[in-house]
């Protein structure tokens, strides 16, 4: 007998993610991934766009377009960093804070369907352990794998 297929299971948690999410996320400036990035500016110290692109593996000049729009919506604003005035910081507004704790309920939501068919305890288990494991691969420039993501 041969090992269940992790790619099939990955990709089929993935596409179902991906689906999931979407609805939830209304007019939201760049649907998922723009939420994910505003995520990673009100977890974190402050971070820069190139840091913010690294992160969450977004082409730069992507992330340029993306925080422009965040900007436009209020949600983030662009500071200079006091320890380097080449770089911008991205700051997010008391807007983006508020925006993102209403979406956190609702992404927390379709998750749970995502994950339907593991108990509570199960899902933590799992949320555990897909973090350590992709930790395992993500940029050592990263601060969230040393003290663990908060949505973990």
């Amino acid at each position: 007998m041969t090992e269940p297929d992790l790619g099939w299971a990955l990709g089929t948690l993935l596409r179902a993610y991906r689906e999931s999410l979407p609805p939830t996320m209304g007019e939201f400036p760049h649907g998922v991934r723009g939420y994910q990035t505003l995520c990673e500016v009100v977890s974190r110290q402050q971070p820069s766009q190139l840091a913010l692109a690294n992160r969450l593996g977004i082409d730069p000049t992507v992330m340029t377009y993306l925080i422009d729009d965040l900007v436009a919506a209020d949600l983030v604003e662009r500071r200079p960093n006091p320890a380097d005035r080449r770089q911008r910081q991205i700051i997010a507004t008391a807007g983006g804070r508020e925006a993102i704790a209403t979406l956190c309920g609702q992404v927390t939501a379709a998750e749970a369907v995502v994950l339907a068919a593991l108990d509570e305890k199960e899902r933590l288990d799992f949320r555990r352990l897909l973090l350590k494991a992709a930790c395992g691969h993500a940029d050592n420039s990263t601060d969230g794998c040393e003290a663990g993501h908060p949505d973990a």
